[in-house]
């Protein structure tokens, strides 16, 4: 059995070396620049990280984060090229769906194929597929291959399954002699099943790191809470020692921030065209800055009286709040103004997506119509305009009577979509008025865009509960660590008055014993309440990159976190206090 397992153990290690020289070999960078720019110098950095916490003359707890910063920073050096091919391929895998649909889309359109791989080449929205569909054109056009041949090149090449198996299954078609439009056709459904599974398989991917984020943060907090009470026995200074963990607890956060935007699949809501306004884009841009403009001047007014120079004290301002305050009210208070933008974000969001379900129903009876009358879209919808498409029904007839006017139907779509401002609208209508201009059929290019997007707004429903999962996690965390803070920095206090009392009134040196003079509480204080203020903003940051909305959807979560950060730091004082008493 210890064979077997040690036998399984070295076919990982084998596969993950292997894994990390193919990684290096696919490099834009030759292998040896970079071994001779990047490895050497941060191997270099780590050793000299070792000397310093070994030769530095500091606490312990100071010099420990030395060389683990130094062991960062190699680690990093020497997986950088593994953490590059898992973007290129996360890249890959998040459009492919939609490539795969416009694709089908051009294809049924009867244009030559090799027109197909050239337009999909210039659509800059597709990112890396975009890079391999002129990859697959340059081999044809400048090196005479045939296109089963290029495709099937560029698939041994390629670091996704998904892409890499499509393109080798698209090479034996061809080169078979079926049709281009017959083989996309009858991939749809085994490309949609695909895109789900590596979708799904990214929401799995969030489970995990949240149950490994919820660890690690009690791990930490407990670390911090020991840091806090740990000087009252050894009398050494806390504020090194808090500090130290500080720092590493904002390490080990900002590493699962940017794990958990790694693997989040890549699934935006919002289009924003630069050039078009809506009048959405009005209303969040006052409540912006709106909000933020009061919270300066709560900040300036917080900060004035917390160091006792300004004549307008919070209280002055802000209704049923009396001076003094606690410290974690002069950090929640100023931040409170940016719930507005977060509640004018929110309700745009929500029709964001009533619009997003909305047309799937929209594009097929357009199709459908369309396809049966044999008419423009214009005169079609004249009649649909009068039906109920919910929160789409506004831009619908705003979408006839642009057409009506006679403005250019490339021109009113992009105003449609820039009214509605979803990110998959604009997609599937920029493919819709592609194939219809190109000669498709609008009853096949309907149904075909409306049951994709199905699935995609499935696949949203799902993230959509993770999403929910990790809000509820997040702010039950906020609170746990909170009181677990404040519960070590109360306990702490009360004993430094304790012991006071006990030196005046006796023989015995309690100092002795409780280390009570090198504490700053009202500094420790202060740094317990950043650390709050730090969690709440990667939190929501978290959220919002889970939740794949919008950057404003952070704000609403940010305030409601350091909210609970500081009514639970208020309160864990008060109970704690009031218990010690009794």
């Amino acid at each position: 059995m210890a064979t077997e397992d040690s036998g399984g153990l070295d076919l990982t290690v084998s596969q993950t070396v292997q894994g990390l020289v193919d990684s290096y070999r696919r490099m834009h960078m030759p292998m040896g620049q970079y071994v001779s720019f990047i490895l050497i110098p941060s191997f270099g950095f780590l050793l000299l990280s070792l000397l310093a916490a070994l030769l530095l003359d500091l606490p312990l707890m100071i010099r420990l984060p030395i060389p683990l910063l130094g062991l960062l920073a190699f680690g990093a050096a020497v997986f950088y090229p593994k953490i590059l091919l898992s973007q290129r391929k996360r890249q890959l895998n998040n459009r492919f769906h939609l490539m795969v649909t416009h694709m089908t889309v051009l294809a049924t359109t009867k244009i030559d194929r090799m027109e197909v791989f050239r337009t999909l080449s210039q659509e800059e929205e597709y990112g890396e597929l975009a890079n391999e569909m002129r990859r697959i054109v340059e081999l044809v056009d400048t090196w005479n291959q045939s296109l089963d041949d290029a495709c099937r090149r560029r698939a041994k090449e390629i670091p996704s399954n998904a892409v890499s198996d499509f393109l080798d299954r698209l090479a034996y078609t061809l080169g078979a002699g079926q049709s281009l439009e017959d083989y996309l056709l009858s991939e749809q459904e085994q490309i949609i099943q695909e895109y789900s599974t590596v979708y799904e398989s990214s929401l799995d991917s969030l489970d995990v790191m949240k149950d490994l984020y919820l660890s690690m943060v009690l791990s930490m907090t407990f670390a911090l809470v020991f840091a806090v009470v740990l000087p009252v026995l050894t009398g050494t200074d806390p504020t090194l020692t808090v500090s130290a963990v500080i720092v590493l607890y904002v390490f080990v956060q900002t590493g699962f921030f940017l794990a958990i935007r790694s693997m989040a699949p890549y699934d935006p809501l919002w289009y924003h065209p630069p050039e078009k306004s809506s009048p959405a884009d009005g209303k969040m841009r006052k409540s912006f800055y709106a909000g933020v403009g009061l919270s300066v001047v709560l900040l300036f007014i917080s900060l004035g009286g917390m160091f006792g120079f300004s004549p307008v004290a919070l209280g002055d301002v802000v209704p049923f709040v009396s001076e003094p305050l606690s410290l974690p009210l002069y950090a929640a208070i100023p931040v409170t103004p940016l719930i507005i933008p977060g509640i004018v974000l929110r309700g745009e969001e929500q029709q964001v997506k009533s619009r997003d379900q909305e047309f799937p129903s929209f594009i097929r009876a357009l199709g459908a119509t369309e396809g049966a009358k044999q008419s423009t879209t214009s005169a079609v919808l004249k009649s649909l305009r009068h039906k109920d498409f919910g929160a789409l029904t506004d831009n619908v007839n705003s979408l006839y009577k642009r057409l009506n006017m006679r403005i250019e139907p490339a021109e009113a779509w992009r105003y449609f979509t820039a009214d509605c401002r979803s990110y998959l609208i604009q997609v599937f209508s920029e493919m819709y008025l592609v194939g219809r201009e190109m000669g498709g059929s609008p009853k096949l290019l309907g149904e075909l865009i409306s049951s994709n997007m199905n699935e995609v707004l499935q696949l949203r429903q799902q993230r959509r509960q993770a999403t929910t999962t990790l809000v509820g996690l997040l702010y039950g965390i906020t609170a746990a660590s909170t009181f677990a803070f404040f519960i070590g920095l109360q306990v702490v206090n009360i004993l430094s008055s304790m012991s006071l009392d006990l030196q005046t009134g006796s023989e015995f040196d309690v100092g002795t014993l409780i280390n009570t003079g090198v504490y700053d509480i009202p500094l420790i204080e202060f740094l317990l309440v950043i650390v709050i203020m730090f969690g709440a903003m990667l939190s929501s940051l978290m959220i919002r990159t889970v939740d794949g909305g919008h950057k404003m959807n952070t704000y609403i979560h940010f305030v409601i976190l350091t909210w609970i950060g500081a009514l639970v730091a208020i309160i864990t004082k008060t109970l704690v206090t009031s218990v010690i008493a009794i």
